[in-house]
């Protein structure tokens, strides 16, 4: 059988890609070494998958904290917009939640993984379960890939074999060695939309507890803002984790320590929570502090902010100082954790590294050192934050390169 395009990895990109080349008239073979395809998306967005971001271009990039500009051409080529009316198209209803965040219907991953395998089988593609072990390439240009099976030979390979995180899915960093043989270079790969380990014990004394509305600030070890959000964060035994912290863990640099800063009361400068604290205060004069501020915080924190204010709990209302109450305001308005590192990369929602994309024409998604070698997906060095950017990042590359293998003149 005579194979235009072979595709390595049957993940997000993977499978998109080998569908959109198979779609462009090409005889398409997907290499897989999992027993069925799309293992990671099943467990993406919490088992419901969120698809895509409902926003343009432009807003995509701007939630891409390193190589946007890499991803211009790609995504604005294949935007959030035509993903959801592809998805439609194959049977997959959507729906957009808080954040502009993209779901179907279904609240199933199953439902896009069933959309994207039912396009691939109606436009004929092939799928092989193997591990791929080698890409063949002779005078600068792709010839085949090497599997336990045997060498499958193609003109055309887009490699999609994911990051390094999650590594029970297949998406255990394989494809780095496989392009490095052929002089590509590997950004070392980092954990990114990683929960991050606190340097001492606060948190793991509030395990469990879950803050929304609240507004964080990570500050670098020179004391200077990263990164600033708004939104939802859990203490864990091990630290902090949640949207705002996974987010903020995409700016981190490798060797660097952090803190990050919390905000309890963003609604409330520090004048009118202050007013709000006095206020409480005149209304329970005779009472222990400890149990006079439940109104104002989660009772798993009231020990711990007092204990960083170095205020007893036991001290009556009447009591407490000025500086005691200075004390307390700066706790909930700057509640800040020292941040040791990130947890493990395979415990990562995305990796950051991989393929350096100034070896890659971003137009294409080809090698600029090896013709007919196309990237797409998480191998790239390129990583978003939450709400639906990597998996279209995934879309929109996938599209570039599937497009550019399908339409090149294979005999140049």
């Amino acid at each position: 059988m005579k194979t235009d395009v072979i595709v390595v990895g049957g993940g997000a990109a993977g499978m998109f890609a080998a569908g959109t080349a198979a779609e462009l008239g090409k005889q398409v073979l997907l290499i897989e070494k999992n027993e069925r395809l799309g293992k990671k998306l099943y467990i993406t967005g919490k088992g419901r998958c969120n698809v895509t971001n409902h926003c343009g271009p432009e807003e995509v990039l701007q939630n891409v904290p390193r190589n946007a500009r890499f991803l211009y051409s790609a995504v604005c080529g294949f935007p959030p917009s035509a993903m959801m009316e592809l998805l439609e198209r194959q049977g997959c209803p959507l729906k957009t939640e808080r954040g502009n965040r993209v779901f179907p219907e279904s609240d199933r991953s199953a439902s896009v993984i069933d959309a994207l395998r039912d396009r691939m089988k109606r436009h004929g593609v092939c799928i092989e379960q193997a591990t791929a072990l080698e890409l063949v390439a002779e005078d600068g240009k792709i010839t085949g890939v090497r599997t336990e099976r045997g060498v499958r030979n193609a003109e055309r390979v887009i490699l999609c074999t994911g990051g390094c995180s999650y590594p029970q899915t297949g998406s255990d960093g394989s494809g780095y060695e496989l392009v490095r043989r052929l002089g590509h270079t590997i950004v070392e790969p980092m954990g990114s939309l990683v929960p991050l380990v606190e340097n001492g014990g606060w948190c793991a004394r509030m395990q469990g507890l879950s803050l929304r509305n609240v507004r964080i600030r990570m500050r670098n070890q020179k004391g200077k803002p990263v990164y600033e959000d708004f939104g939802e964060l859990l203490f864990t035994h091990f630290g902090l984790s949640g949207p705002v912290i996974l987010s903020a863990s995409a700016h981190r640099k490798k060797g660097e320590t952090y803190s990050i800063e919390i905000d309890l009361k963003p609604a409330l400068d520090e004048q009118k929570l202050d007013a709000r604290i006095l206020r409480d205060f005149e209304e329970n004069q005779n009472r222990d502090l400890e149990n006079t501020l439940g109104a104002l915080l989660p009772r798993s924190m009231i020990p711990v902010i007092l204990e960083r204010a170095d205020i007893d709990g036991r001290t009556k209302v009447n009591s407490v100082t000025k500086q005691q109450r200075r004390a307390l305001l700066h706790q909930i308005k700057q509640f800040t954790i020292l941040i040791y590192g990130p947890r493990p990369v395979d415990e990562a929602i995305v990796t950051a590294g991989g393929v350096k994309v100034s070896e890659i024409d971003p137009k294409t998604m080809e090698s600029k050192l090896v013709r007919g070698l196309y990237f797409a997906g998480e191998l790239i060095d390129v990583d978003a934050y939450t709400g639906g950017f990597n998996l279209q990042i995934a879309w929109s590359t996938a599209y570039a390169a599937a497009r550019a293998a399908a339409l090149s003149d294979l005999k140049n």
